[in-house]
């Protein structure tokens, strides 16, 4: 039994050491024990390569403007490790993670001495939500964000109201594969039977293999650009304004306050959604609801602005697409502002294409890393790098950012980017920085 948050932290922690295990086999003997909490929750589950967390968001905050209790299951946590599961936005208690890791640790326990070996991690935190939402604190709904995948992802186990599949993009190509054809049939996993399917997908060889799981599923099928479209598209200075369209009706002039042109597609998907939710499963959402709920949404660490003056960016653009997306944005948005850019990133990511853009994108670009057993070192991304003259090497981050911060000048951005687990490493730092300067 643990009495304390950091012990129960520190367990959970502990399998990170089983790595990755795809397959359901652990999770259905361990919901089997806990007498299937899967079966007595509504749920939506949310996957693809970029946007999920996004369109988490601004889902749940659609579904929470109109009055319901919704619960979210996402990954990695970016501040909090309770953020991982909340409610309406905020995460749960310490008291209530402990509780969590007691009713799961004798079943991870006992799950250890049998053949099909002990739950990773994720594994353990799924479970522990699904638990949490059935028995501990039930809701209305609860949005569950795919952790890698679909097909074989610990979030499978569910069978939701209605499934999204945001994008595809070469990421994990290691694990679910090379192609986006190959990716795509990963991610389309999630599509059950006669459940309907929301995609952003863009990428037509990727698109088929979606709309053919869907038509051997017999699952209707909403595709951004086909059964719903967006238009009069528009960034803000601080955020997005689009208008939709689709076989349930029009909304014009809809705001976003989360800045980036993808962006559009998110919301839309979660807009999307919210409609096959009004019109198939009765829940009470009017388009008041979906103005306010797209235009309260926040998710940290995407095109975040943490300061105006100096002007201070963090974006986990964490894969090739995410680094794409970063650097349209900022060609269209800063292109009056000298870029700086502070970059760290996993060993594991297709390194070279996402340096190139940046090395493209910034006039000076800056390689650090930091506590985490996957990073890269600075200097593995310095010999990566091809611009040499605008490249530097930061060994410590905390030292770059203290001094480059107070001589930024007017005409100058500091962008921090790269893994997700570094931002949420150094936001809290550089908050603290620009609030002392």
């Amino acid at each position: 039994m643990f009495n304390t948050y950091e012990q129960a932290i520190d367990w959970i922690h502990a399998r990170l050491r089983l790595g990755i295990k795809p397959g359901l086999s652990r999770m259905e003997w361990m919901l089997a024990r806990l007498e299937h909490p899967e079966r007595r929750i509504k749920t939506i589950h949310v996957g693809g390569t970029n946007g999920k967390g996004s369109t988490v968001t601004f889902l749940r905050s659609i579904l929470q403007t109109a009055g319901y209790r919704v619960g979210t299951f996402t990954s990695p946590y970016f501040e909090q490790f309770n953020e991982r599961i909340s409610i309406n936005g905020q995460p749960i208690s310490d008291q209530e993670l402990v509780e969590l890791t007691n009713a799961i640790k004798p079943l991870a326990d006992e799950l250890d001495l049998t053949e099909l070996g002990g739950p990773t991690e994720f594994e353990v935190i799924t479970a522990m939500s699904l638990y949490y939402f059935a028995e501990m604190s039930p809701v209305d709904v609860v949005i569950y964000e795919v952790g890698l995948g679909g097909r074989f992802d610990s979030t499978n186990v569910i069978h939701p109201l209605l499934s999204i599949i945001t994008s595809i993009g070469l990421d994990h190509t290691a694990i679910l594969g090379d192609t986006y054809e190959q990716i795509a049939f990963e991610k389309a996993g999630i599509i059950k039977n006669g459940v309907s399917v929301i995609t952003g997908v863009k990428q037509p060889e990727a698109l088929d293999v979606i709309r053919t799981k869907a038509i051997e599923s017999k699952s209707p099928m909403y595709h951004l650009g086909d059964e719903f479209t967006t238009g009069l598209r528009e960034s803000l200075e601080r955020g997005e304004e689009f208008s939709f369209s689709s076989m349930f009706g029009q909304l014009q002039n809809l705001k976003t306050s989360m800045i980036g042109s993808y962006q559009v597609d998110n919301a839309a998907c979660a807009v999307m959604a919210s409609q096959v939710l009004v019109n198939y499963y009765s829940f009470m959402i009017e388009e008041g609801h979906i103005r306010e709920g797209l235009l309260q949404a926040y998710w940290p660490g995407r095109l975040e602005v943490l300061s105006e003056n100096p002007l201070v960016l963090i974006d986990g653009a964490h894969n090739e697409e995410g680094i794409n997306a970063l650097a349209s944005e900022i060609n269209s948005r800063f292109a009056d502002k000298k870029i700086s850019i502070l970059f760290a990133a996993l060993k594991d990511k297709k390194l070279d294409r996402m340096i190139a853009t940046l090395e493209e994108a910034a006039d000076q670009l800056t390689f650090t890393t930091f506590d985490f057993p996957r990073a890269a070192s600075a200097e593995e991304l310095m010999d990566v790098g091809s611009n040499k003259g605008n490249n530097n090497l930061a060994v410590d981050y905390q030292d770059f950012l203290s001094v480059k911060i107070n001589e930024l000048n007017e005409d100058e951005i500091l962008i921090v980017t790269g893994s997700l687990y570094f931002l949420s490493e150094a936001k809290p730092f550089i908050v603290n920085l620009l609030k002392n300067k």
